[in-house]
């Protein structure tokens, strides 16, 4: 029963605390072997292996233990076999047991720094191992592609990313060259840094075509990098592969679109312009510092335009300090280039807010050849109504040349009298054609007047009257017209063809105009009208303004009544003296 307990015992003890208790019970046995072979005195050294192996085995309590009985075994061997205890081997009993606590204690306190230094190591390596685990997961669940390479520029690790770009899997892509995944145009570039890897570790960016495993190519950025290794640098690179097909078809499109933006603008001649409203400083295209007459720059100061926009064109482009976001920009601006051609340009635009900038941006465009076709064909009409208005004038004058011979009597039937009484009129007539044509740059409103009834004054009823008002040489020009053209009306059906009536053409100052005084002209007939009808839509109406605006002035208006006329029109006073 006690050798049952005791193998019991013994299958639960470890095998450091059996090993402990076997090199004990050797040393016991040893020390009174050789106590009682010898004779000696007891030396007690031979117990400090066997206190070294229990604690380094066991512990503390081992080594206290085994310290115990090597020493209680010795004193106990000694007194048995000598019969009683020499003060010396109580000595070095007791150096042994402060020898073997000692021993206990150090390797004790040796055996839990160890414990704490494996701890400490434990749990740096568990943090190692985390972080490697967390880092290994961004690796593979990155949404770019990521690899490594070794020196020789071959492909060791990838990631599913890059699996995914390429189409291999990772053990197909492990040991093949980086260079064979890249097109041939685009390969230089790439051997060369990864040459460079490990000497001077310089970043190598660019986007370069990739094939995928059927063959296909797709644009990407490719990056290497060198990894530092106690502070210096590795052969191996770090390759990260961005896949920008879509980018790069979209920047391609915004390519080609400006491309057709910019051949449409060129084809309009037309320059692109940008102001910073909050440093006033412009910016534009090639072709908008050409039509400025300006060599090309990428920016001005706004203040330095001044030196070629007229000066009273120059507080057009004012920078507004007070403007609501898209408001529209349309000026027109006169500029003098260098060669002193002065050219006529358009700005129009919209402002317009980026992040924390204000701007004014828009486009640029030439008229000047524009506003000199305008003025052209201005000119061309003005002077195709001239043509028709003498052809007219030169048509009537045949029926005032017969009214005239109607009119004038011959006196005493004498022929000679007649035919001077005829020519003076005529003359009349050729004098306010020649007054109008040779005047020098103005004329007064009543010479017009008068030149043009002076055929009729003595044998007419006709009355003149109102205030000198000076008329520009176009504006007379224009004004006789219409004088003339009520003369002849006159003639052919009212007060002027005949011996009865009266005609009053009277001018005034209209105060009721803010803008500036106009003159009021009214042409008054009375007492003789033979035909009382309005007046045709041909060239008289024309000239006069009935269906339309007359040739000068505003606000005609013709009154045909019963055995009389009056027709009234307003001359503003700024359209006939300048």
């Amino acid at each position: 029963m006690h050798l049952r307990r005791l193998v019991s015992r013994l299958q639960g003890m470890s095998l450091a605390h059996m090993a402990s208790m076997l090199v004990l019970i050797v040393t016991v046995v040893f020390e009174i072997s050789n106590l009682a072979q010898a004779e000696t005195e007891a030396t007690f050294i031979s117990s400090i292996p066997a206190i070294i192996v229990s604690v380094y085995l066991v512990g503390r309590n081992a080594a206290i233990v085994a310290t115990l009985v090597t020493a209680a075994a010795a004193l106990a061997a000694a007194r048995i076999l000598r019969g009683q205890v020499p003060a010396e081997d109580w000595l070095r009993a007791i150096f042994l047991l402060v020898s073997g606590f000692m021993i206990a204690f150090m390797f004790h306190r040796l055996r839990q720094d160890v414990s704490r230094v494996l701890e400490i190591a434990e749990n740096r390596l568990s943090a190692v191992e985390a972080t490697e685990s967390r880092f290994r997961s961004v690796f593979e669940r990155a949404a770019i592609g990521f690899a490594n390479t070794n020196e020789n520029g071959e492909l060791l690790q990838a990631n599913r990313r890059l699996c995914e770009l390429t189409g291999y899997s990772e053990a197909d892509l492990a040991h093949v060259p980086l260079a064979r995944l890249i097109h041939p145009d685009d390969r230089v570039g790439i051997v060369e840094a990864l040459a460079d890897q490990g000497k001077s570790g310089t970043r190598f960016d660019a986007e370069v075509r990739l094939f995928r495993k059927d063959g296909s190519p797709f644009w990407a950025r490719l990056n290497l990098s060198s990894y530092r290794s106690d502070g210096l640098l590795s052969e191996s690179a770090i390759v990260v592969v961005d896949d920008i097909s879509d980018r790069r078809a979209a920047r391609e499109a915004i390519r080609i679109q400006k491309e057709r933006l910019d051949l449409a603008l060129s084809a309009g001649r037309l320059g692109t312009w940008q102001i910073d409203l909050k440093s006033e400083v412009v910016t534009g295209s090639d072709k908008f510092w050409e039509i400025l007459g300006l060599p090309q720059a990428s920016g001005r100061p706004l203040d330095e335009l001044a030196a070629v926009v007229y000066p009273a064109d120059w507080p057009k482009l004012a920078v507004p300090r007070a403007s609501v976001p898209t408001t529209n920009y349309d000026v027109e601006v006169r500029v003098r280039r260098s060669d002193g051609t002065v050219r006529w340009i358009a700005l129009r635009g919209r402002e317009e807010r980026y992040n924390d900038q204000q701007l004014l941006i828009g486009i640029a465009a030439d008229l000047t050849e524009r506003r000199q076709t305008t003025l052209l064909r201005a000119t061309v009409r003005r002077r195709e109504r001239i043509l028709i208005e003498q052809r007219h004038r030169f048509s009537n004058l045949f029926s005032v040349v017969t009214a005239l011979v109607k009119m004038v009597e011959v006196p005493g039937n004498s022929v000679t009298k007649f035919k001077e009484d005829l020519i003076d009129r005529i003359r009349a007539l050729e004098i306010t054609h020649t007054m109008i044509l040779r005047s020098g740059s103005s004329v007064l409103l009543q010479d017009l007047v008068v030149q043009e009834l002076l055929p009729y004054l003595e044998t007419r009823k006709i009355v003149t009257h109102g205030p000198d008002v000076s008329m520009s040489n176009g504006a007379a020009e224009t004004f006789a017209m219409i004088v003339h053209e009520l003369a002849t009306n006159s003639v052919k059906h009212g007060v002027l063809g005949g011996s009865r009536g009266r005609l009053e053409v009277r001018w005034v100052y209209a105060s009721d105009n803010e803008a500036g005084d106009d003159v009021v002209f009214d042409w008054i007939e009375s007492g003789s009208r033979r035909k009382a009808k309005d007046i045709g839509h041909g060239m008289g109406s024309m000239i006069l303004g009935v269906n339309t605006a007359p040739l000068i002035g505003h606000s005609s208006k013709l009154e045909i009544f019963e055995g009389g006329l009056r027709y009234s029109l307003r001359l503003p006073r700024r359209e006939i003296e300048t």
